[in-house]
């Protein structure tokens, strides 16, 4: 492993739902081709949630590009729902990683995360990080809408 590199260099920012208050429904992250990465990391930051709210998150998928659409669920790749009923659970993450073989062997090369936010607004945000299934430096394939890198 070469540790002269940044892990800035290794990982791309590659969608994202943005930090927000978000209303009760779904909210999906940009579509992502897994031709174009070994992995993927998705991290679901859930911030206050509101009373007796709840966040799941689950990744699906499709063999073409649909963004907003895909219905397949990536088998295993959801998380437990967070819940501010009875148990506060504000302010917490959860990791979903997927690989490009995970998604192939569904037959499939799109994904996109969906956070589904039940009863009340809550604030919440995803980011998903890739590594490129090919060797460039990552900040090349990094959303438009990271602003700096600083390393």
């Amino acid at each position: 492993m070469n540790t002269d590199t940044f892990l800035s260099e290794r990982l791309a920012v590659i969608a994202t739902i943005d930090p927000d208050v978000t209303a009760a429904g779904t909210v999906i992250t940009d579509e992502i081709d897994m031709s174009k990465y070994r992995r993927v990391m998705f991290i679901v930051m859930a911030g206050t949630l509101g009373s007796s709210a709840t966040l799941d998150f689950s990744v699906k998928g499709g063999a073409s590009s649909n963004a907003g659409s895909h219905s397949t669920a990536i088998t295993g790749k959801s998380i437990t729902q967070l819940t501010q009923a009875g148990t506060d659970e504000s302010d917490r993450q959860a990791i979903v990683e997927v690989s490009a073989t995970e998604v192939r062997a569904q037959s499939l090369r799109y994904i996109e995360g969906s956070l589904v936010v039940a009863t009340a607004s809550s604030d919440a945000a995803v980011i998903v990080l890739g590594e490129p299934a090919h060797a460039l430096p990552a900040t090349e394939i990094d959303l438009a809408s990271v602003a700096e890198i600083v390393t």
